[in-house]
């Protein structure tokens, strides 16, 4: 059986390190407020490029069918939802009166993968979905706030590994960590 569904596309799925610690040491209502209004400000600043395949918890599974992924322009939105979630936790934080220990990490990956839908929901499937969602526990990452490139993004993308302003590892086995400025 051949699925003509299957192509090739982009996963960025931006999550929020610290999210277990904050649910547990936050008022339901609080958290629940804190939350939506991140996870808004990061929808906002996609400018639709990306699709929205689900949100889960602290966690968007953005996608983007794309043959020829542009590594500058992802950087430069992955910076700027950056700076806007930075903006908005200390927004929230002096609103609020409170301390929002919350910082923001970004898996980018490429590959073939289908979608089918079940009901009204959309579902991605296949090993680039279960990849970039592994990619999640890295255990790699030396600083809070960071994007992982993978190998596959970044050999698919038309891009300069210097376009991203910070500092950076390579991990061959994985791909690419940028951090983001302090």
């Amino acid at each position: 059986m051949e699925n003509t569904n299957i192509k090739d596309g982009i996963i960025l799925i931006p999550d929020f390190s610290g999210f277990t610690e904050f649910v547990f040491n936050t008022k339901l209502y609080t958290g629940e407020y804190i939350v939506r209004q991140l996870l808004s400000t990061l929808i906002d600043m996609n400018n639709e490029y990306f699709e929205i395949s689900e949100i889960e918890g602290d966690a968007i599974l953005f996608y983007r069918y794309d043959e020829k992924p542009s590594y500058q322009k992802i950087s430069k939105m992955l910076r700027n939802m950056q700076n806007a979630f930075t903006r908005k936790v200390e927004e929230l934080s002096t609103s609020l009166s409170m301390a929002i220990d919350l910082s923001l990490k970004f898996i980018v990956h490429y590959g073939k993968f289908s979608q089918y839908k079940i009901g009204n929901f959309r579902k991605l499937y296949g090993k680039t979905i279960v990849e970039a969602h592994q990619m999640l526990k890295n255990g790699l990452a030396e600083n809070p706030s960071y994007v992982l490139f993978s190998n596959s993004f970044l050999e698919s993308s038309q891009n300069s590994k210097n376009d991203f302003n910070s500092e950076k590892k390579h991990h061959p086995e994985v791909g690419m960590i940028h951090y983001f400025e302090n």
